[in-house]
């Protein structure tokens, strides 16, 4: 009788497995102090090798010359986490080099004369936010991309990522995460966004980049950021999303971005930070999900051992029905009449609400993968063990890690030493999870724009 013969899928999947089991017994094996030792955060190899990315690149970089507001956002926003200052002179340079990527009717493109477009006007905003000060966030000519985001703007209800580009989920949540923290968010922009988010959401539960394409956790973080900035998050099947997000964290520890796809360091915060969207939502931990008791805010370290099941989540009931009617209002308690939103204020109210409900993943047991199986040896993160550093995985998956360490605080409150895997010096700061910039830049950001 013939055996089948393992597929490449099998083969890739089996070879990452040994590979990250490998680390975590080694790990294991090792005596206290060297546990300690490789639980530590290479926090001044990680700045050292941003802060070389500030300077000039090699001519390896070339390709992605249509992203450099991208690689200021990934290394900005790194180094802001991590708590590392940039100089007022380096400061200049980056705002004025933003400044020239920045189209004379709205929008950021890829580099200075380029076209204007979605994602990269997300990412200049997002690096001059996180640089902050008078000067950055005053650059934004707010009156002329709020132009370029209506241009955007598709009968569908989505965006297109550019003048004749492709509508798609990143283009609805760029174009609306920008609107939002500018305080330029209207209906205009949000009319018909909803419904063409919920043509996404498929029948697993997660959301695709367009209407009939696979459920993927990139998408799904912003499919579900988007339509808690637009007030009609519980319009979504959440108790089926929750259900795909819980199977995308796998044996490795880490999250995986498609079913039967590998580990990848970078869904530390796609998928990691959907969670943190999902604990504040009230019809998440009030009325649509119903969790088992698994004790205290699942940070118990004896989930990290090689040997234990990850997720262990019991079967999620049928949701109630939505508290939000057609036009995206929340009805009051009790009443059928809606009363009205200020979108802009939606991003600000979202961080200041406590946290109600555990985590519905195992926080420490991701921190694990991070700080064992993605950190390069002389800075930088990594997808995962065998692949190369780069700007992208180490913004994001910083971002993952300080997602798993605030996953239990309420904005403003203190971390506790348990719920930070390794020495607390690991701490990174908060994120505010709708926008994935650092909370005191977000801050900062508000209160200019909400008086300019």
């Amino acid at each position: 009788m013939a055996f089948p013969v393992a597929t490449r899928t099998q083969y890739e999947q089996w070879m990452v497995e040994s590979e990250v089991l490998r680390i975590y017994n080694h790990f294991e094996g090792q005596p206290l102090s060297d546990q300690t030792r490789k639980l530590k955060l290479k926090r001044d190899d990680h700045i050292n090798y941003l802060m070389r990315g500030l300077g000039i690149l090699p001519a390896s970089f070339s390709s992605l010359d249509a992203n450099r507001p991208w690689m200021c956002y990934w290394i900005l926003h790194s180094l802001a986490l991590l708590g590392a200052p940039v100089e007022d002179g380096l400061k200049n340079i980056i705002i004025d080099f933003l400044r020239r990527c920045q189209d004379k009717n709205g929008g950021y493109g890829g580099g200075p004369g380029q076209m204007p477009h979605l994602a990269t006007t997300y990412a200049a905003v997002s690096a001059l936010i996180t640089l902050g000060g008078h000067k950055a966030l005053s650059s934004i000519n707010r009156h002329e991309l709020y132009t370029f985001l209506r241009r955007m703007k598709h009968p569908s209800g989505g965006f297109r990522m550019h003048d004749a580009g492709e509508i798609d989920i990143r283009a609805c949540y760029t174009a609306i995460s920008v609107a939002s923290v500018l305080n330029i968010l209207d209906n205009e922009l949000v009319d018909n966004v909803g419904n063409y988010i919920l043509s996404c959401q498929t029948y697993e539960g997660g959301i695709s980049g367009e209407p009939g394409s696979e459920a993927h956790g990139g998408y799904t973080y912003c499919g579900l950021a988007t339509m808690i900035l637009i007030n009609e998050v519980n319009r979504l099947d959440l108790p089926r999303l929750i259900d795909w997000l819980v199977f995308r964290h796998g044996v490795e520890y880490g999250f995986q971005g498609r079913t039967n796809k590998l580990v990848d360091g970078c869904y530390s915060f796609w998928q990691g930070g959907a969670f943190a969207l999902l604990e504040r939502i009230p019809s998440v931990s009030e009325e649509q999900i119903v969790l088992p008791d698994v004790g205290y805010c699942s940070l118990d370290t004896s989930h990290t051992s090689t040997t234990a099941h990850i997720c262990e989540v019991g079967k999620i009931p049928e949701g109630t029905s939505s508290q939000v009617d057609d036009t995206g209002a929340f009805r009051q308690e009790g009443l059928n009449v809606p009363f009205p939103v200020n979108y802009n204020d939606i991003g600000y109210e979202f961080i200041n609400r406590s946290v109600e409900m555990k985590p519905l993943f195992d926080a420490i047991a991701l921190q694990q993968y991070i700080l064992l199986c993605t950190q390069a040896e002389n800075g930088g993160l990594i997808d995962k063990p065998g692949k190369n550093k780069d700007f992208y995985h180490t913004c994001y998956c910083l971002s993952g890690l300080s997602v798993c360490q605030h996953i239990c605080s309420d904005a403003g409150s203190p971390v506790l030493p348990r719920a930070v895997k390794g020495p607390y010096s690991n701490l990174l700061e908060p994120i505010h999870p709708l926008y994935n910039v650092v909370l005191d830049q977000y801050k900062e950001a508000r209160e200019f724009f909400t008086t300019h």
